[in-house]
């Protein structure tokens, strides 16, 4: 196991060795830069087209809403990256990792954009099997680029080892519980992989719907009990601020339990989990957001800055503030949701860490059904739009729930280094994809801006900019 281990540390560390950080940061500047960084400035017009629209069904063609597709999306980012996998960056990274987070999370904004838009543009309604309209990486290989064989084997690579990746979800929930409440990782596991299932079991509809009222939610409580450390401790917080800012340019030294970083940890450790958390760049947007009702593609790509808003300028920075106010990564040799426990117990007392297990159990409940669906979509590419497709469903639900209830006992930096090198892996296919069709996605951009807006703004009958591959293709 110890030298399984040290060979995907190894994979790990060249994965999101220097090369990688570099390409991901750069890509988010370029296309910030290309798209006049409207995705971070016009906070009220986005504002307005996203929270704005909550309650409204949506216009043009899709299967839900986009606040629906955007809480599917949300059910994926707001998850246990943003409380074991803060932790884990920070006990391998410092606390410095922080700063490379929100760094690789501001540019972000602007790539996240661009895989809902391709989505959007290269999905495919299937209304034979389940009238539903669908997309992943593997339609827009077919669609965008015409290679069939290339899309299939990666659909069923995406399918066999995407469910893997949750297991990083049930370890926490186990751990956190355990130590919060004493109760033995098995019975939660069991009752994460039934009620998971059930759930999943109703398809995108349920999903959705149950998303759009747990994720907001959760995410809100969790926030204000945050906030409440924080402003316990308002004294402290120049001083975590700049202890943050120093670990992210230059090296840290061991305390404690603490074993030291260096800045390449920070930057290395901070991007990973960053892109873990917020999906910029791995690709997932384009899946959450292709069933999505709307006029424009590049109005449903509005709702991927509040996305990455959220999960990591929010969510994460109260998790890290948290962890790095109370000095949890040196005082403790656990990481992990363990380690968020450990911080919100030594806040608040033993209720502290009780409700950060129930919020992490809440928060990988949602992630595990939100990969589902990711996941389910390669199914779909590699089965068509049949009767196959439909029937070997209930199948593929079982198979994903597998490796979730089976292996959450294995040490979650063996589980992160393996969900780090799959997310790797989908970071270069999305960013393949995006400068590969980089013409159209501008093409759309300054459709929309120059044209689409201010032909609706003036009052005209403009018509609906949607798209449906399958029925282009026949």
């Amino acid at each position: 196991m110890k030298k399984f281990t040290d060979i995907l540390m190894t994979i790990d560390d060249f994965m999101w060795g220097n090369w990688m950080t570099g390409l991901v940061l750069t890509v988010g500047v370029l296309l910030s830069i290309r798209f006049l960084f409207r995705y971070q400035r016009k906070i009220i017009f986005n504002a307005k087209n996203t929270l704005g629209t909550m309650f409204s069904a949506g216009e043009g063609d899709g299967t839900i809403s986009g606040f629906k597709a955007a809480c599917t999306a949300l059910a994926n980012t707001i998850g246990t990256g943003n409380i074991s996998g803060v932790a884990t960056a920070i006990v391998s990274g410092g606390p410095g990792a922080l700063i490379w987070m929100w760094i690789s999370a501001f540019f972000g904004m602007s790539t996240k954009a661009c895989e809902i838009i391709i989505g959007q543009r290269y999905r495919e309604h299937y209304e034979k099997s389940m009238d539903e309209y669908v997309c992943d990486r593997s339609f827009v290989l077919k669609n965008a680029f015409g290679w069939k064989k290339g899309a299939t084997v990666l659909a069923v690579f995406c399918f066999i080892f995407g469910p893997w990746t949750c297991c990083v979800q049930t370890e926490a929930v186990t751990s956190s519980v355990n130590q919060a409440f004493g109760v033995p990782p098995i019975i939660m596991d069991v009752i994460i992989g039934v009620t998971c299932l059930v759930t999943i079991w109703g398809g995108l509809k349920r999903i959705s719907e149950v998303m759009s009222k747990t994720v907001p939610i959760m995410a809100t409580l969790y926030i204000i009990m945050g906030l409440g450390v924080i402003i316990f401790n308002y004294q402290e917080i120049p001083r975590v601020i700049m202890l943050i800012v120093k670990s992210a340019f230059s090296p840290v030294s061991a305390v404690g339990g603490f074993a030291g970083a260096t800045v390449r940890d920070a930057i290395q450790f901070g991007v990973a989990r960053g892109i873990y958390s917020n999906d910029a760049g791995t690709g997932y947007g384009m899946i959450a957001h292709a069933s999505a009702k709307t006029d424009h593609p590049v109005r449903q790509s509005l709702w991927g800055w509040g996305e990455v808003f959220l999960d990591t300028f929010v969510v994460c920075s109260i998790t890290a503030f948290t962890i790095i106010m109370t000095g949890s990564y040196f005082k403790t040799d656990v990481t992990s949701g363990a380690l968020t426990t450990f911080a919100f117990t030594s806040a608040y007392g033993k209720i502290g860490g009780q409700l950060t297990a129930i919020a992490i159990t809440v928060f990988a409940w949602t992630t595990i059904i939100g990969m589902y669906y990711t996941c389910e979509k390669s199914v779909n590419y590699a089965f068509g739009d049949s009767d196959v497709n439909r029937k070997i469903r209930p199948f593929y639900i079982i198979y994903y729930m597998i490796p979730c209830v089976i292996f959450y006992n294995i040490k979650a930096d063996v589980l992160w280094a393996f969900t780090d090198i799959l997310s790797a892996f989908y970071v270069l296919i999305t960013i393949f994809i995006i400068f590969a069709k980089s013409k159209e996605i501008f093409g759309l951009y300054d459709d929309f801006w120059k044209r689409y807006l201010p032909a609706k703004e003036r009052g005209e009958a403009v018509e609906y900019v949607t798209f449906d591959c399958k029925k282009i293709q026949e």
